[in-house]
């Protein structure tokens, strides 16, 4: 079972030697790339969309460290706009899509093949098009034949994963300014301050005991986790979280979203992982014995580890709330009685896109320091270069 030694996050020279493209202080510049991107989308002329009729429907084409981009977009979008939001990876563009339709299409490079060639197809049937990403790329050149607005995602940006609102913050303005969702600069200028509190907290030279994300690090290492967000905002968070614990500290981490994955969730209790109380197929509880040798006996049975992302509490106005409430706590009762580690994570008050920013940055630096405490480079990945090499034409 790997373990996490405290010490080992306390040494700033361990952690640079280990970091060696620097992530820690990639994630820490969050709040600075969301005041940067609101300057390089006004650059753009993100304005002159005000003045433009609002489309029939909005289509974001985002994968890999930027997929949450359309999730994002899709949760503030979904309580109140009078349009709907849509999701795409890749082509084909679906039929619906014309000259009525916005399409977003973000890739850090501008050379990702599937939002480039979403982008293209988009262009070909006349809709409006917004994209992010490095100025000099295919994509912004299919956006100038277009007609459409492109926004530079900023120098000094190498990876997607820690880029996260260089390419958010422009399509939250894009679609502010279209009257899709309400985002005003004020509230990026709060997101902003909210992803300056994290970094401060999570900082690398605050010592383990008291850093959140180096915490939560050295309990999720000796798990097999599951991340569970509440509520669609939690949800939202969960994707993020498992998408990083899997592609920063390679944890494959499988997540699900309270109320709908209640029963799913808590039905892996019963499995291999839960040896502290699982039933198993006997029906009888497992004990697990605290005089195991693991050199003799073998290694012990990894434990599975809850990780439960939390929104921010707040008064019971309704049924659907006193439920909602009432599951969580179930949940949460029924992990620690079948021996499930449950690490939490609650968002601060504020506004649903301050509180989702940082829950995800918590997250962000717990899979970091994960990957680091166990002795790999959160930005390098030996499997991912080879995967490139076979599929290199």
């Amino acid at each position: 079972m790997p373990m996490i030694d405290e010490a080992v996050l306390d040494d700033l020279a361990r952690l640079a030697h280990v970091d060696s493209r620097d992530t820690l202080r990639a994630l820490a510049t969050a709040g600075a790339q969301t005041r940067e991107a609101m300057t390089l989308a006004a650059d753009a002329g993100i304005d002159r969309l005000r003045g433009q009729e609002r489309p029939r429907s909005v289509l974001v084409a985002s994968l890999g460290g930027s997929a949450v981009v359309g999730d994002v977009l899709e949760l503030l979008a979904e309580p109140g706009s009078p349009v709907p939001v849509t999701i795409r990876r890749n082509v084909p563009l679906p039929g619906w899509v014309g000259p009525l339709d916005l399409v977003v299409a973000v890739s850090l490079s501008g050379r990702a093949p599937g939002p480039l060639a979403v982008a293209a197809e988009a262009a070909r049937r006349g809709a409006s098009l917004v994209t992010v990403g490095a100025l000099d790329s295919p994509l912004a050149a299919v956006c100038a034949r277009a007609r459409g607005v492109h926004i530079d995602a900023g120098r000094g940006r190498t990876s997607s994963r820690t880029s996260l609102w260089s390419m958010l913050t422009p399509v939250l303005q894009a679609t502010d300014r279209l009257g899709v969702v309400e985002v005003p600069d004020a509230l990026l200028e709060q997101v902003a301050d909210r992803l300056d509190e994290r970094a401060e907290a999570c900082r690398p030279a605050s010592e383990a005991f008291v850093n959140p994300a180096k915490v939560l690090a050295v309990a999720l290492a000796e798990t097999v986790p599951v991340v569970l967000g509440e509520g669609d905002l939690g949800g939202v968070a969960a994707m993020r979280a498992s998408s990083m614990l899997a592609r920063t500290a390679r944890v494959p981490a499988t997540y699900g979203v309270l109320p709908d994955a209640a029963s799913q969730v808590v039905a892996t209790f019963d499995g291999p992982f839960t040896a502290g109380g699982g039933q198993g197929v006997t029906g009888l509880p497992r004990e697990r014995d605290i005089f195991a040798d693991p050199f003799l006996d073998g290694p012990a049975q990894p434990q599975l580890g809850l990780l439960l992302l939390r929104d921010a509490a707040g008064p019971i106005e309704s049924p659907e709330d006193a439920d909602r409430a009432a599951l969580v706590d179930g949940v949460v009762a029924t992990a620690q009685d079948a021996g499930v580690r449950v690490l939490t994570v609650q968002a601060d008050p504020g506004p649903p896109l301050v509180r989702l920013a940082g829950l995800m940055a918590t997250t962000d630096y717990l899979a970091t320091y994960l990957a680091i405490g166990l002795g790999m480079d959160p930005a390098v990945s030996r499997h991912i270069a080879e995967l490139r090499d076979h599929t290199r034409r």
